[in-house]
């Protein structure tokens, strides 16, 4: 066998990122009995998978405050069989993960398991969907928890700046926007929990991913466990419920008299995914705050040294969303960093980017993708976020020809559109 001989003094060929191939591995799709969708993506080396059920159950659709978040945080507290002790235990005994969350449009349930375990854990889980009973004494730990977590965070002056600027964005009584508060905690009830899950868990709509090392049986599994609910797989009706931005722009909030450090948050409205400058400002994003070598972090971390990090992002919602710079900074130093991260503004409307810096952008976003792509539950998760947006894959493969072909003009005359001091609100809280 004849040998190969490796010159060491020749370094490797360097291939960029924005060159890779990248594919979206398809889905398998089926439905239930009772017609409920159901995608799943079979990959991984390993003896693991993941189950989630996404109800269309977030704030959007409750009549009072917190209801949402709090039916879906009590699911797990209690059927008529089994306690919140017993169900606790049952997941323990076979290491499998089970958690709830709740959010805007959607709540989920999910479940991470060794894939040999599922036949056990599928009826906890139905169980769980199907004839919770949200006990009284549970209800009472839960808002005391509650309670005193929202009194620990009110203290912090990013928690305070977080809640703001979405109720300044949107308004206090948008989805968007609602915050917690003791009172909406103390208002709450049972029959209040019991009446939304009727209509949003027991008899409302329900999209199924699953992804990992999954069984042969997977569909009948599934259909044997939720296909004989009364669920259905029409999206339920939204509240119209229309932002009402606040006319004021500007804000101090002073909640800590004796604080050292202020929590910044800059953002403005920003069009949802279905827009055509959608793509183009998540480059024009990723290069102005959106990792870790963007101009924000070059300037107001590196050169002056006022913060240990600041990010800009879009916020992630399904409906109309938000652009936001976010950052925490020494007292002494909030109005300098805001007026540097303006100026970094200024500097993308009026000179364009240099090619050099875009290739590394692009190289940063077609890598981060790879990795997006890397595992069974990363790829469900892509998929999951593109369906529930009302999305394709061709959205997918249109990201990758944006990051590949977008110019420097390109972005110049986004940074003109989107990014224009008049347009952001402005918040501090010290």
């Amino acid at each position: 066998m004849q040998k190969t001989t490796i010159n060491r003094k020749v370094p490797p060929p360097i291939k960029d990122a924005v060159s890779f191939d990248l594919h979206l591995k398809p889905f398998d799709h089926f439905l239930l009995d009772n017609k409920i969708p159901v995608y799943a993506i079979e990959a991984g080396t390993q003896e693991v998978m993941q189950l989630e059920l996404v109800f269309y159950a977030g704030n959007s659709y409750e009549d009072k405050k917190m209801v949402a978040s709090a039916t879906n945080a009590m699911l797990k507290n209690g059927t008529k069989n089994k306690t919140a002790f017993e169900i606790s235990e049952a997941v323990d005994f076979y290491g499998a993960y089970l958690t709830a969350n709740a959010y805007n449009e959607t709540a989920t349930v999910t479940l991470h398991c060794l894939t040999r375990h599922l036949p056990e854990l599928l009826p906890l889980v139905h169980e769980i969907l199907s004839e919770p009973v949200f006990p009284e004494s549970e209800l009472e730990i839960y808002k005391k928890n509650m309670k005193q977590r929202l009194e620990v965070n009110l203290k912090k002056c990013d928690v305070v700046a977080e809640r703001l600027i979405d109720e300044y964005l949107y308004g206090p009584e948008h989805p968007y926007g609602k915050n917690s508060s003791v009172e909406a905690y103390d208002a709450l009830n049972t029959g209040d929990l019991k009446k939304f899950f009727s209509e949003y868990y027991l008899n409302g709509s329900c999209i199924i991913f699953c992804a990992g090392l999954l069984p042969e049986d997977i569909a009948a599994q599934i259909n044997s466990n939720f296909g004989s609910l009364s669920l259905t797989n029409e999206k339920p009706e939204e509240k119209k419920l229309i932002a009402e931005p606040s006319k004021e722009k500007k804000f101090r909030i002073m909640n800590d008299p004796n604080g050292v450090q202020g929590a910044i948050r800059i953002a403005r409205h920003f069009p949802d995914r279905h827009h055509a400058d959608y793509q183009p400002v998540q480059v024009l994003n990723t290069l102005f705050g959106g990792f870790f070598g963007s101009r924000l972090m070059s300037n107001i971390r590196e050169d002056k040294g006022y913060t240990y990090g600041i990010f800009s992002f879009i916020q992630n919602h399904i409906g109309e969303t938000g652009l936001v710079i976010s950052t925490e900074a020494g007292r002494d130093v909030c109005e300098a960093a805001i007026k540097e991260v303006y100026h970094e503004m200024k500097v993308l409307r009026e000179e364009a980017v240099s090619q050099e810096e875009l290739d590394l952008v692009k190289n940063y976003l077609m890598g981060t993708l790879l990795g997006d792509l890397d595992g069974p539950f990363h790829i469900i998760g892509r998929w999951k976020n593109i369906i529930l947006n009302g999305l394709d894959e061709k959205y997918f493969y249109r990201f990758i020809e944006t990051v590949r072909n977008i110019t420097p003009e390109t972005l110049k005359e986004m940074a003109n559109k989107y990014y224009r001091e008049e347009d952001f609100y402005e918040l501090v809280v010290v």
